[in-house]
């Protein structure tokens, strides 16, 4: 309540001081910005600082004059070298890439940034089958979205009441180019070159090209853009997929040794090989036409598809297996757990050094062989009217039509277990280093001593939004109000995971055993350190796929109990969205600003299905169980009110004052998700149909020092109250097993609303040196917290990264160009792992940057990202660690054609 109070007040007192300022002197609408005509880093530059200056909200530019010219082969890239933004490589738990994937502002998650290309909302599905169905956010994957579309990035770090709502901490809009926007009545450009991947040890394909047309009247013109890209990634890891377990206190293990009950050891111990081909094509067209001279009227397609087949080895020391008992359906004990060697040391409740001399007939490793064929697609149809309805009224109409699909149509899954008898041992360093284990017995293929599958099933998420916006500025001549804007939009929008059908396996292993195999890399995963084992082997691709196609039923077109419609992996959430607005628009002698209201109603539909174990109780059934078809209904309404004032303190000095209140609504599977979970761990995760949408209140400060052309020196404070903020607890739900055919007691990670605060600091600098060089930092401070409190006892906030920090210097005349940055963030929090949270160890990246103009159309780039390979690390706490990545570098050299 006092929050709002003080929101009430700020906002209050620019309208009063709106209203007894002196006469406003002529002024354009805030919403026009100057045009700079510029090429090059400097000019670019230039152009983003010029945009940044005369805007009256806080918004940062990132403008690229070339086609391909951002400094960076993805949007997100880019990105993360402005203040106050924060990049992430993946979406769920498939572990940290050497691509961003995900942006964040201001120390929270990826999911309370909303990005929209050209102001309307993007389709957007990951290649990752959990992305697909059980931990699905409100994020888009910029993966698909290559920096050669790119006109400019608009980053909207306060808000304003005619942008879109949806972004509690911020807005990224990506500007794409326009037909009648070139200067010339014939453009056309080529990028024609390749990426080296170095530890895939691959080179590929990257391609791109643009046509642009425009009559001489400038009342006609066409442009077609079209891209392919391919490149082969590699990732060599320790991975800990299930966490820590704690030893149970009443299992055999603790009775034997009390001093080890509730004591964590690790469950699944990973030597893990990770391969993709990512293979990126698509293209926009736009059209844009001008019947008459105050009507412009505006067709735009755009469509994205990747295909992202991969394939993850997985070998483990099954930590779980040797220390938990196995007991029957009636509890009774079955095998007791191993009680490791006298030695053994526990140090801050964990079992940090241990060894087992192998006994006959138990299991000591698991290997996982995972193949999976995937893709993740997006694409957009717009048409837009803009109608300068008379001198002093105009209009602007869009409808359009957006979906993405990510989809894994296939999975081929093999799991074995191997070093029978052969005992185990391993040795923890906290959360900075590999840990060291080995397992004795047999690891080869004539080692196997049982086989498993499961998982060859679709999975397919579906994003879909139709939309109409109406936005209207009235333009005044005279006095200190110099505008105001007023619209209204509405959208319906769904998103659906689906699991409709599958395949039932029959006797595969007789088939696999003997198939082709290969061997983990030479050298693989030395850059982590850690002595794990690294000689293994794997079945090929085409083995295991073709054993388990040759050997199992494909069941479609059967949603009874003997089909494989997993109605436990399938949910929707149906949302219709109208909100108006109305912003008005101040100016005054060496000030500006706007005050807006922004309503918003929201009609929600959640369908989703509970897991049942009597029949009577059950609405469906397959092969995976019998559950109960649910169905909740929410609605949200709500009053969003915003205002920013911009002073001119002098002709270099600017001071800008914002406070609003924004809303994002939760994740989509955190509403929908029917409960899941790994069979290995029993953890997992589930949805909350009935948590309320996040609700900030913001308030943010800046002084910005223009000290030279090109040159900014600006220091902001901000602070963001976050009401009804998305935390998760666990509890225990009985879920179906695909290894014991029935229900099983899993730990659930759950949703629930909860309250949080950021706030935090932010500097920028940068200034040219002499006519060529330059230098760029930048510096974010962030401080988060939650009132839930997990289970390690912290409060920490997903995704807030305390420090973020940006260095970069540049050299460019006429023919040559070079830029060197590095970017730095601090540990954060991503989520729950089992119960237990885990997060990213900090980690910076160099990249480099060097271009060269051999003649007014020919040009060339070399760009090397990730040079320094970090290894990308992850934990649960100081002593528990989780994962650790190392990814490689990439190198990019292109050749580009322009006429």
């Amino acid at each position: 309540m006092h929050r709002k109070t003080l929101l009430s007040a700020a906002i209050i007192s620019c309208l009063a001081f709106s209203a007894h300022a002196q006469e406003a002197a002529p002024a354009a609408s805030a919403t026009d910005l100057d045009t700079v005509t510029v090429t090059g880093i400097r000019g670019s530059m230039e152009k983003s600082l010029d945009t940044k200056r005369e805007a009256n909200s806080r918004v940062e530019v990132v403008t690229a004059e070339d086609v391909g010219k951002l400094p960076a082969h993805n949007v997100a890239d880019t990105l993360q070298r402005l203040p106050g933004v924060n990049i992430s490589s993946s979406s769920a738990d498939e572990g940290g890439f050497d691509e961003a994937d995900r942006v964040s502002l201001r120390g929270t998650s990826p999911s309370l940034t909303q990005t929209l290309i050209n102001g309307h909302s993007v389709g957007s599905a990951d290649w990752f089958v959990l992305s697909q169905g059980s931990n699905v956010g409100r994020s888009v994957s910029y993966t698909l979205l290559p920096s050669e579309l790119v006109s400019s990035v608009e980053v909207h770090k306060s808000s304003q009441a005619k942008l879109q709502d949806g972004g509690t901490t911020g807005t990224v809009n990506i500007v794409t180019r326009k037909p009648l926007e070139f200067a010339n009545q014939i453009t056309a450009e080529a990028s024609i070159g390749a990426v080296r991947s170095d530890q895939a040890k691959s080179n590929d394909p990257q391609l791109s090209g643009l046509f642009n047309y425009k009559n001489d009247e400038g009342t006609f013109g066409v442009m077609v853009q079209a891209f392919s890209q391919k490149r082969e990634l590699r990732r060599e890891a320790q991975e800990i997929p299930a966490g820590f377990l704690q030893i149970d206190p009443e299992g055999t293990v603790a009775q034997s040794n009390p001093d080890l009950a509730g004591v964590y050891a690790p469950s699944l111990l990973g030597s893990t090989l990770f391969e993709q081909t990512r293979e990126r094509k698509g293209g926009l067209i736009g059209l844009q036409f001008k019947p008459m001279d105050n009507l412009t009227l505006g067709l735009e397609g755009f469509s994205s598809k990747m295909d992202a087949n991969n394939y993850n080895r997985n070998f483990m020391l099954w930590g779980g297996s040797i220390l938990n008992d196995v007991k029957d359906k009636d509890g009774n004990v079955t095998r007791p757990g191993q009680v490791p060697d006298a030695g053994y040391v526990v140090k801050d409740g964990v079992l940090t050094n241990a060894n087992f001399a192998g006994q006959a007939g138990r299991d000591y490793a698991v290997y996982d062989m995972i193949y999976r064929e995937a893709t993740a697609k997006s694409s957009y149809v717009t048409l837009d009217a803009d109608w300068q309805i008379n001198d002093s009224l105009n209009a602007k109409f869009q409808a359009g039509n957006t979906k993405g699909t990510g989809s894994t149509p296939r999975q081929f899954i093999a799991e074995v277990t191997v070093a029978n008898g052969g005992g185990a041992s391993w040795t923890t360093h906290g959360n900075s280093a590999p840990i060291d284990w080995n397992v004795g017995g047999d690891i080869s293929p004539a080692g196997v001593t049982s086989f498993g599958t499961w998982g060859n099933q679709e999975v397919t998420a579906e994003d879909k939004e139709k939309w109409f916006t109406a936005d209207f500025n009235q333009y005044f001549d005279t006095g200190t109000l110099s505008s105001i804007d007023f619209g209204l939009r509405y959208a319906d929008h769904k998103r659906e995971a689906l699991s409709p059908e599958g395949a039932s396996p029959g006797d595969i292993w007789s088939s696999l055993q003997n198939g082709a195999t290969a061997n983990f890399p030479g050298g693989f995963a030395g850059g982590i350190g850690g002595k794990f084992p690294r000689n293994l082997w794997y079945f090929t691709p085409g083995a295991l796929k073709d054993a388990i196609l040759n050997n199992s039923e494909w069941l479609a077109n059967n949603d009874g109990p003997t089909g494989r419609h997993n109605y436990g992996g399938e949910w929707k959430v149906a949302e219709k969205n109208f909100a108006g607005y109305v912003q008005a628009n101040f100016a005054g002698d060496r000030w500006s600003g706007n005050v807006g209201l922004r309503y918003v109603n929201i009609d929600q539909d959640i369908n989703t299905y509970q897991a049942v174990s009597d029949a009577a109780n059950a609405d469906v059934s397959s092969l995976f169980g019998m559950w109960k078809a649910l169905s909740f209904n929410n609605k949200h309404d709500r009053i969003l009110p915003s205002a920013n004032i911009k002073f001119d303190m002098s002709d270099n000095l600017v001071f800008r004052f914002a406070a609003s209140q924004t809303q994002t609504l939760p994740d989509f599977s955190a509403l929908g998700a029917s409960s899941w979970g790994s069979d290995l761990s029993r953890t997992g995760g589930g949805g909350n149909p009935k948590l309320d949408p996040v609700l900030s209140t913001n308030f943010d400060a800046n002084i910005e020092w223009y000290f030279m052309p090109r040159g900014l020196l600006s220091v902001g404070a901000y602070s963001m109250n976050l009401k009804d903020y998305v935390a998760f607890g666990t509890e225990t739900q009985m879920l179906f097993s695909e290894l014991t055919n029935q229900l099983e007691a899993y730990e659930v990670a759950v949703p629930v609303n909860s309250n949080g605060k950021v706030t935090g600091l932010e500097v920028a600098y940068e200034q040219p040196i002499g006519d060529n060089f330059g230098v760029n930092a930048n510096y974010t401070y962030a401080d988060g917290s939650t009132s839930h409190t997990w289970e390690d006892g912290s409060n920490n906030l997903l995704g807030t990264s305390k420090n973020t920090y940006n260095v970069g210097g540049y050299f460019e005349n006429d023919t040559f160009g070079a830029r060197v940055s590095y970017t730095y963030r601090s540990s954060f929090l991503i989520g729950l792992k089992g119960a237990s949270p885990y997060y990213q160890d900090d980690f910076g990246t160099l990249a480099l940057s060097l271009s060269y103009k051999a003649t007014d159309w020919l040009s060339v780039s070399f760009d090397a990202l990730n040079l320094n390979n970090p290894t990308l690390k992850y934990y649960q706490s100081t002593a528990i660690p989780s994962a650790f990545y190392e990814n490689g570098r990439q190198y990019y050299l292109n050749f580009r054609f322009k006429y």
